[in-house]
């Protein structure tokens, strides 16, 4: 490993230019608009898995945007670890907020990141964490140090829910084939402090229109006599919470598994100060649900929230409009046992028995995924932890997530392989947020720690 210090100490500014020139490309998903920009960030990904000397490098159409594959095959008799990553990132706005631009990344020292860290959308989710197992590689590669078989699989969509991806792995599982499939799209505890993500919230997305008249109508004229969609759409959202903060949605907790209080107590010894929470939010309290703490209720518990709301007008000035409809999206975090679509439907079911007879109310589901935890006693969890702790030299904590990376079940279901978490981002990175961005200390480190990852799999595998 030596070696391969000082390759990354001769070529950590090289490192950092080239992820500078993949942020630049604006590769939102999202908008049909970008849709050149997210083809050639897949050119970007390609060029440089074969710059880093990866074998077999193909851009793959699926029915959207393209997956990025390649692999580097070193013995079929050693095992195969697979890494998964995304090249879509989510959409800058509100631009306003950005204090660069958001595809114009800049190098800035802050309290936390005293290093200094890149900003740019896409600087921690994912490009960044992306283009550390890209370099990792290329520095194991120069120095012949490649300890077992990698396969890439990077692909373009994760930002709008991975639709094409479980076609694309169920055609190719002979390709995709591996014993473990490793992913950083997840953080640490802190720079101090690292930990693996041992366990993910599933997720149901859906988008919720209430129609009142059949046009815009002149509020003085109508109004009082005729409901206002938006009005109605408050209210509506308004009683799905009740004064203990639980979802009022019948059947909601129905499934949501319980965790013991003794698993409990570990989750809640966990290096976190609400004070310091509180005050990096700018806010003067916490809120949820009654009875658990804010590490439980980030994890363990499921959630409801408005995502976007808008109706009317909203352009500058004044107009005095009685709009025709409502709109909002919605996102659930969902908990083990909790299934995505069973949750739409009772959603869509409630939703629309609270409806005043005043208006109509039409729910569109969206992309959902599922919960999952993944286990601690295994060779690859193993791996990890010996890897983060050699390089960070303390041992790191396994951590539940809040969020929701709804393709580990998915490489669990049709791959049979389990997932290893290891990210390296910090909460604090504002992803999918105005300001993004990934501290030097965490992406350097993420390529020092990785290499460390296949030469204990491999060491580990071979022993068994």
């Amino acid at each position: 490993m030596k070696k391969l210090a000082k390759y990354h100490k001769t070529h950590k500014d090289r490192y950092l230019e080239e992820l500078k020139d993949l942020l630049r490309i604006p590769s939102v998903s999202a908008d049909p608009a970008y849709k050149k920009d997210v083809l050639a960030t897949a050119d970007f990904i390609k060029q440089k898995l074969e710059d880093a000397g990866v074998n077999n490098v193909e851009i793959c159409p699926t029915k959207g945007y393209p997956i990025v594959y390649g692999e580097y095959i070193v013995d079929k008799k050693l095992p195969t670890v697979l890494v998964y990553g995304h090249y879509d990132v989510q959409p800058p706005d509100p631009l306003d907020l950005w204090e660069s631009g958001p595809f114009e990344p800049v190098v800035k020292k802050t309290k936390l990141h005293p290093k200094g860290a890149i900003f740019a959308r896409g600087a921690c989710d994912d490009k960044g964490q992306v283009y550390m197992h890209i370099k990792a590689f290329e520095a194991m590669k120069a120095n012949d140090a490649v300890p077992c078989n990698i396969k890439f699989m990077i692909e373009g969509e994760e930002e709008v829910g991975s639709e094409n991806l479980a076609p694309f792995i169920k055609k190719n599982k002979k390709k995709l084939a591996c014993d473990v499939v490793l992913v950083s799209d997840t953080g640490i505890i802190s720079n101090k402090v690292p930990s693996i993500t041992v366990g993910l919230r599933g997720l149901a997305y859906l988008e919720v229109e209430v129609t009142g008249p059949n046009r815009d109508l002149h509020s003085g004229v109508y109004g009082g006599a005729v409901a206002n969609p938006i009005n109605v759409l408050s209210k509506m959202i308004g009683s799905l919470h009740d004064k203990r903060n639980k979802i009022a949605i019948p059947g909601f907790y129905d499934n949501v598994a319980r965790v013991s209080k003794k698993e409990r107590t570990e989750m809640n010894k966990a290096p976190f100060s609400e004070t310091k929470y509180k005050k990096d939010l700018a806010i003067k309290e916490v809120q949820g649900e009654d009875k658990f703490t804010t590490l439980e209720r980030t994890s363990i518990r499921p959630t409801l929230d408005v995502n976007g709301m808008w109706g009317g007008y909203i352009g500058e000035g004044a107009k005095t409009v009685l709009p025709s409809k409502a709109y909002a999206k919605i996102s659930m975090r969902l908990v083990p046992n909790q299934d995505p679509d069973r949750v739409s439907k009772l959603f869509e079911q409630h939703f629309k028995s609270i409806a005043p007879k005043s208006v109509q109310v039409k729910v569109t589901p969206h992309h959902g995924g599922v919960p999952v935890v993944t286990p601690t006693d295994t060779i690859e969890y193993k791996a990890a932890h010996m890897a983060m702790q050699t390089t960070f030299k303390k041992e790191p904590i396994p951590q539940r997530s809040g969020g929701s990376i709804p393709i580990v079940a998915l490489f669990e279901n049709i791959l049979q392989r389990k997932t290893i978490l290891m990210g390296f981002g910090l909460d604090s990175d504002a992803i999918h947020s105005p300001n993004e961005h990934y501290g030097l200390f965490n992406f350097y480190k993420g390529i020092e720690t990785i290499p460390y990852f296949y030469e204990n799999y491999a060491k580990l595998k071979a022993e068994e």
